[in-house]
């Protein structure tokens, strides 16, 4: 596999173009950043499991970039927790295992998007698989994200 089903298909049914990327397999725990020195670190997004009594949430934000919990609780007007990474495991079952993808809303998750990663000229994101990239235009993933709530809820790290 080298890039999710669920992912696979959201994306043919918005018809964007896209690219694979492939990078050698990332351990478990490492950012992928060091893995694949090509890509830019600002225009790598990342994701950020968390949940409430409501339910999930996926942060999408910048690799170079760290969730400020509380602008992102002011932001939502939730109380919202970090959550581990194999809970969402059971929630994005077509995935490599420790995958959070940044097209979380394709799994029917609640999905915020950093305007910061929204300035990106070109954005790369997990496939749902740990050997592959999706590469994407900007304005192309402006357009797949253009239907989220965003904000600014980061920090540069």
């Amino acid at each position: 596999m080298t890039i999710a089903p669920a992912i696979e298909q959201y994306l043919q049914a918005n018809e964007l173009p896209y690219e694979l990327v492939l990078h050698p397999r990332v351990p478990p725990k490492e950012r992928i950043r060091q893995y694949v020195p090509t890509v830019p670190n600002d225009q790598l997004a990342k994701s950020v499991l968390l949940e409430d009594d409501s339910g999930y949430v996926v942060a999408v934000l910048s690799a170079t970039r760290r969730l400020d919990l509380g602008k992102l609780r002011h932001h939502l007007d939730r109380r919202i927790e970090l959550t581990l990474e194999r809970d969402g495991d059971d929630l994005f079952c077509d995935c490599a295992p420790g995958t959070i993808p940044a097209l979380a809303s394709a799994y029917h998750i609640e999905t915020i998007v950093d305007d910061t990663l929204l300035q990106q000229p070109e954005v790369y994101f997990e496939s749902g698989d740990v050997e592959a990239l999706i590469h994407m235009s900007g304005r192309n993933f402006r357009a797949l994200m253009a239907d989220l709530p965003h904000g600014q809820f980061t920090y540069r790290i």
